[in-house]
């Protein structure tokens, strides 16, 4: 498949919502080029994940077209940092905390009127209704396990064709070690197996 890597603006400097507004600009230019909506797919990685939800969220509430399908991978679905495992996984995650999650928050949310549970922030709270097939893949041993458990959990309740996938002992960024790891490797394969089938490609 061919893939559209976006590149989107960095907090601090660039606070939310800005990355979401340069996510639907590609998305948007995807559509000029003539691909139609249902052979897209919204893909992304920690907060890249967040922001592969957030953009179908955003159109919908638009009353637009959708990607025709999502694949979520760690993503940070409660920001308000409630979830055990952000402090159960603290010797097992290599790279989150809930130091980083807390700084990497106060960087992306600068608007002090935002609260931290808005639907529109946290997708644990959000109106899932009409979201396009979505799978979610998370790590077991990274801080944010419970927040793409939660996640997997509102998809059911909204009844969205999805899958949830927990990595055995993965940590958060498990995606990169890619070509290293077989049980990596496995979860990709299952990544695009999803693009496929819901893409029809």
């Amino acid at each position: 498949m061919r893939s559209l890597v976006v590149d989107f603006r960095l907090a601090p400097e660039h606070p939310y919502p800005a990355q979401l507004d340069d996510v639907e600009t590609a998305y948007r230019w995807l559509l000029s080029q003539s691909y139609e909506p249902k052979n897209i797919g919204s893909t992304g990685h920690s907060i890249g994940g967040t922001l592969a939800v957030m953009l179908p969220l955003r159109l919908l509430a638009k009353g637009e077209a959708t990607p025709g399908a999502i694949v979520s991978v760690s993503p940070w679905t409660d920001l308000t940092i409630q979830n055990p495992s952000v402090d159960e996984n603290e010797d097992n995650d290599k790279m989150l905390s809930r130091a980083t999650l807390e700084l990497f928050r106060s960087a992306w949310l600068q608007d002090p009127a935002v609260d931290f549970a808005d639907p529109q922030i946290s997708l644990v709270n959000a109106d899932l209704t009409d979201l396009p097939p979505t799978t979610v893949h998370f790590g077991e041993y990274e801080t944010l396990a419970d927040d793409g458990a939660a996640l997997g959990r509102r998809l059911a309740d909204f009844k969205i064709t999805s899958e949830v996938h927990p990595l055995p002992e993965g940590q958060h960024s498990f995606i990169l070690s890619a070509g290293r790891v077989p049980e990596t490797d496995q979860a990709i394969q299952q990544m695009g197996q999803w693009r496929r089938q819901h893409l029809g490609a």
